[in-house]
């Protein structure tokens, strides 16, 4: 198996689910390295694995919330790392409304930020999201719905969207 093919193309999708676990641009990058080095150091066993995608992924996933759990104090938000884009008023609305989203995103469980986040961001089914997460189909669509469905209610509740 050529591993520098096949899990370097997923360095981006794993660092963006690092950082929806961590909140940290740096510890994101941290559990990346480590995932990578770990694919590489068993490199030769990848053969035996049906789905090298959902692998890597489940292994940042485990390794991100592994990391997250030893972090007493989280310091950095996603506000922090993602810089404003300031240009039109429609724009600031956009980008306040995303703020929002995020900001309930991240009092969401674990479970139900990250299957709304491979779900919503990244476009992956909802066997693949099993896959990654462990969880059965059923259990994902519920996390997914319970998700969009808290995010609704506190829009609507708090600023009269949606």
């Amino acid at each position: 198996m050529d591993i520098v093919h096949t899990i370097l193309p997923l360095k981006n999708e794993m660092y963006r689910l690092a950082l929806r676990i961590t909140l940290n641009s740096q510890e994101a990058e941290d559990v990346v390295q480590d995932v990578v080095i770990r694919l590489w150091q068993m490199r030769e066993r990848l053969d035996g694995i049906d789905n090298i995608e959902a692998y890597a992924l489940r292994m940042t996933r485990n390794l991100a919330l592994d990391r997250s759990r030893m972090r007493v104090n989280q310091t950095e938000s996603l506000e922090d790392i993602t810089p404003p884009a300031v240009n039109t008023h429609d724009e600031l609305e956009a980008d306040e409304r995303i703020d929002i989203v995020r900001q309930l995103m991240q009092q969401l469980p674990e479970k139900q930020r990250t299957c709304m986040h491979l779900r919503d961001f990244d476009g992956h089914t909802y066997r693949e999201i099993a896959d990654i997460t462990g969880l059965s189909e059923e259990q994902v669509k519920v996390s997914i719905h319970r998700a969009r469905q808290f995010i609704k209610v506190r829009l609507q509740a708090d600023s009269g969207m949606v």
